[in-house]
């Protein structure tokens, strides 16, 4: 098939990858030391998952969503700091898999957060449609 002029092709490209790991150890430890660190990190909706949960599971929430957000400023360019913890919400569907339901991206972006029993890790695709 031959395309004329007027005719353009979206193509899906992807303009940025983040990936984070943490320990969960760490998270726990920023926990029991800095009082509100849990409410620096999560928004409203995510607090009240959080307050669901509790003893490990609480904790490698709090993990999951650090390093999602962690990957996330990456994928972006900035890192936090020039994008807040607060700019950015990770809720769940309907199947249980995480999503970010708050960013300042226009564009597609996917999202993978694993446990073990000792780390979290998050990647972050960022997608966008570009036009040929």
């Amino acid at each position: 098939m031959e395309l004329g002029v007027s005719q353009l092709l979206l193509t899906k490209m992807i303009v940025g990858h983040g990936i984070d790991i943490e320990a969960l150890a760490s998270i726990q430890n920023a926990v029991e030391k800095r009082e509100g660190f849990a409410r620096r990190v999560l928004t409203d909706k995510e607090m009240e998952r959080f307050a669901s949960l509790k003893g490990r599971r609480q904790i490698e929430y709090l993990a999951g969503r650090w390093s999602a957000k962690e990957a996330f400023s990456k994928a972006m360019g900035t890192g936090i700091g020039k994008l807040g913890f607060q700019d950015l919400e990770v809720l769940n569907n309907e199947r249980g898999a995480p999503y970010f339901s708050k960013s300042p991206f226009s564009g597609k972006v996917w999202l993978s957060i694993s446990h073990t029993d000792q780390f979290v890790t998050a990647s972050v695709i960022l997608e966008e449609d570009y036009e040929n």
